[in-house]
């Protein structure tokens, strides 16, 4: 059996996170034909193709996408073992912001990379709504967080894209020929400007039937069956279900989530595990 060479996968992880062969050589500070060459290297290994023509460019084939996910598990182990042997233990305090809707899915994923690479330092997390979050970011309370809002000021990463849906009670009966009964946060509210323009788009009527000024709020009215709200799948639970057009109501668009830091950032600590998280995650660039 032969062996992987790990380099050869780092540069292919490079090459698949950036798009291109060149922008992989700027990242890495090598010259394209050397990328190139690296790949060739790795498709002879495999005697298949890992990428494929697409106009004057180059994409992922079949096989070269399945190979990303075992590539980067492999350089996490790596990089993680080297870590542990080296004994670079970092120390310090890193506080950290999620929306209430992604502590139960998205938050845990990302505080078990960060306590397996960095187990000494401490973290505090703060959940609450993205634009508190955003604003507790840019007030230098929080080192790192997850949140909707974009910010071209920040620097981020994508962590996942979610799609929206209209949330209801699972013992809720909807009636498509009266005006939607709205279950809404107050403003502002990235999901209440979703629901209310996906509406009066396609001139679905409507009313406003409970307003909270919090996801509790907003979870706690689903549940007793006041209404229809529009969020995240990442809120759906066993006690709710997911209207649609065939109820009547208009589609919703998919939400990013981001993990945002201040560019400015001094604490090395939070710059080492925000790269951390990048390469072990396989994040994108907001």
């Amino acid at each position: 059996m032969r062996n992987l060479d790990l380099d050869l996968l780092r540069t292919f992880v490079v090459v698949a996170r950036t798009g291109t062969f060149s922008e992989a050589a700027v990242k890495l500070h090598k010259t394209q034909s050397a990328i190139t060459q690296q790949m060739q290297r790795l498709e002879a290994v495999f005697d298949r193709p890992l990428f494929e023509k697409h106009g004057r460019n180059k994409r992922l084939s079949s096989h070269g996408t399945r190979l990303v996910d075992y590539a980067q598990h492999m350089l996490a182990i790596n990089d993680e073992a080297l870590r542990a042997l080296q004994d670079i233990q970092l120390e310090g305090v890193l506080r950290v912001g999620a929306p209430l809707d992604v502590a139960d899915t998205i938050l845990p994923t990302l505080l078990t990379h960060i306590a397996r690479s960095t187990p000494r330092v401490k973290l505090e997390i703060r959940a609450e709504r993205s634009p508190f979050l955003m604003d507790a970011l840019r007030a230098g309370e929080l080192d790192l967080t997850i949140s909707t809002r974009f910010e071209q000021a920040f620097e981020g990463v994508v962590l996942r894209t979610s799609p929206t849906v209209w949330l209801c009670s699972a013992s809720y009966v909807h009636d498509p020929t009266v005006p939607v009964p709205l279950i809404l946060a107050d403003e502002p509210s990235i999901f209440r400007r979703l629901a209310l323009t996906a509406l009066e788009q396609s001139r679905t009527p409507w009313h406003i039937n409970y307003l909270a000024p919090n996801l509790i709020g907003i979870k706690a009215a689903v549940r007793a069956g006041l209404g229809v709200t529009a969020r995240s799948i990442e809120l759906l639970g066993p006690d709710m279900r997911v209207l649609g057009e065939a109820d009547g109501l208009p589609d919703l668009p998919d939400v990013p989530y981001f993990l945002w830091m201040r560019p400015d950032i001094i604490n090395p600590v939070t710059r080492y595990i925000y790269e951390l998280l990048k390469t072990n995650m396989g994040l994108n660039q907001g």
